[in-house]
């Protein structure tokens, strides 16, 4: 939009639209146009969407390039609405309408009864009103209780009663969200759920771009952009998007979740609460684990692909994780706060109820899958930060008969006093990333990996009683195994009497 003053009237908005001052064109083509000007400008162009620069964003920008509506298609938590929501900054700032209009009437081509009398008795001196950019968005989850006169439309006796109007008349009706949407973007979210004979009053406003009202011969050529989202599992589970719908819709458009463990931490980070009263330092392997949580849930053949398991797991996670720390560090005075590996085990809650399970995983239960989840994605980031480092110092200790007891409650300082004792652990902590002169609360989660780590990989072993301690006796390590002496059959008889050949195993 230009920076020069708005028009107020109809007549001041023609002579606008004559000078090229204010744009007059369809939604479609004002997205399409704004769309190649942040092209052209370098832009970006959703921001806070992370990971689809390669794949999704390409797909959607041909779209709107091709004045499509559509489809995105996934599994949840994979920033479908989030990204129908972006698309509103593809919108002018504002745009003029009738004022009253209750369906963002064009005061140059007015569509309803009301506009076009207003016009028509006030000319070019008639007021005119502009909409914001935020108000031209219309979002509607789809439940199986929508009707058509929710998304269409219906006639209002009681309107028609007071203004002394017939059934028929167009100021009688009540106009459902769709039309409300009009010059402006109207989404569906969870497609498969809306009712089939809902889906098919959708199918005018798809192809011919009009809609009628209760069999009334009424028709509004509307001006809408219509996108909608949809989750293949519900296909099956609760519905199923009728195949005429799906034959005009423009593009599918497929979107995933992310395919690195930085990508999703960058998701996380910026949507996670982790800003609390008091200094919040959260070590990057402990962000890295919870990533890796969802990444193993999501390959594990316990749990339920075809459900997916969603983003918000490790941002749910990532928030109690921190909140435990937060706790612990009240309780014993601690600054900062430093999240440590352990503290997952008290965020199972944010993770159970985040994925379904497979028959396998019912019988285990949600609480046991969830730390089997824990553990592995501990031994892979571990692997990351420890591959080549010799760890036996640590775990010879613990084979000799030493054992820690260090819960999510010890505080810092007790943790790393313990540390201590133990040769070779703080050495190891350190490589973790926490440097020397750290804060006791980081290096006490630096220990905490270590010892979660060689723990995952059965290096050492843990108890709710004992703490770390060895996964066996030292004296088994230290005790050879007795070599068995047993004849050996191949030649027996080749041996000279009482000289049996003897084979030790």
């Amino acid at each position: 939009m230009s920076a020069s003053p708005r028009p107020t009237s109809l007549g001041e908005l023609k002579n606008a639209v004559t000078r090229g001052s204010v744009p007059h064109r369809s939604v479609k083509d004002e997205v399409r146009q704004n769309l190649m000007a942040k092209l052209r400008q370098g832009d970006t162009l959703f921001p806070g969407i992370i990971g689809y620069e390669e794949t999704v964003v390409p797909q959607i920008v041909n779209a709107i390039l091709a004045r499509h509506n559509f489809i995105l298609l996934g599994l949840r938590g994979q920033a479908k609405t989030r990204i129908l929501r972006a698309l509103t900054t593809l919108l002018d700032d504002a745009i003029p309408v009738v004022p009253g209009s209750e369906i963002n009437d064009d005061p140059l081509a007015p569509l309803s009864a009301y506009a076009r009398e207003k016009v028509t008795r006030d000319g070019d001196a008639m007021r005119i009103d502009w909409l914001p950019r935020e108000a031209r968005y219309v979002e509607k989850l789809a439940t199986p209780d929508v009707t058509i006169a929710d998304m269409i439309g219906d006639i209002d006796p009681i309107k028609a009663a007071h203004g002394g109007l017939q059934l028929a008349s167009e100021l009688a009706m009540h106009f459902g969200l769709l039309p409300r949407s009009n010059r402006g973007m109207f989404a569906i979210n969870e497609l498969p759920d809306l009712a089939g004979k809902i889906q098919v009053g959708l199918f005018n406003i798809l192809q011919e771009g009009d809609v009628q009202i209760k069999g009334f011969p009424v028709r509004l050529p509307l001006d809408v952009m219509v996108l909608f989202t949809a989750n293949p599992e519900d296909y099956t589970a609760r519905g199923k998007i009728i195949t005429p719908l799906k034959d005009r819709i423009g593009a599918e458009i497929r979107t995933h979740y992310m395919e690195s463990r930085q990508q999703a931490m960058a998701i996380t980070e910026q949507e996670a609460w982790v800003q609390r009263d008091q200094p919040i330092e959260v070590p990057r392997f402990v962000r890295e684990i919870i990533e890796e949580v969802a990444f193993q849930a999501r390959h594990d053949r316990k749990i339920d692909k075809r459900s997916g398991v969603s983003q918000r797991m490790p941002i749910s996670v990532l928030e109690s994780v921190v909140s435990n720390a937060e706790r612990r560090a009240l309780i014993n005075d601690e600054t900062p706060v430093a999240p440590r590996v352990i503290d997952l085990y008290a965020a199972l809650p944010a993770m159970t109820g985040k994925f379904e399970l497979e028959y396998e995983g019912e019988l285990k239960g949600a609480d046991v899958v969830a730390r089997e989840l824990v553990r592995a994605a501990v031994s892979n980031v571990f692997d990351g930060y420890f591959h080549d480092a010799d760890v036996r110092t640590v775990t010879e200790w613990f084979d000799l008969g030493g054992t820690l007891n260090l819960g999510d409650g010890v505080p810092a300082r007790d943790v790393v006093a313990q540390a201590r004792g133990v040769q070779g652990l703080i050495d190891l902590a350190h490589r973790a990333g926490v440097t020397p002169d750290a804060a006791e609360p980081l290096v006490a989660s630096a220990v905490d990996f270590v010892l979660e780590g060689l723990y995952s990989q059965k290096k050492i072993g843990r108890s709710d009683e004992r703490g770390y301690h060895s996964t066996e006796p030292a004296r088994r390590r230290e005790a050879p195994a007795p070599r068995t002496p047993v004849l050996t059959p191949d030649d027996e008889d080749d041996q000279p009497r009482g000289k049996k050949k003897r084979y030790y195993n």
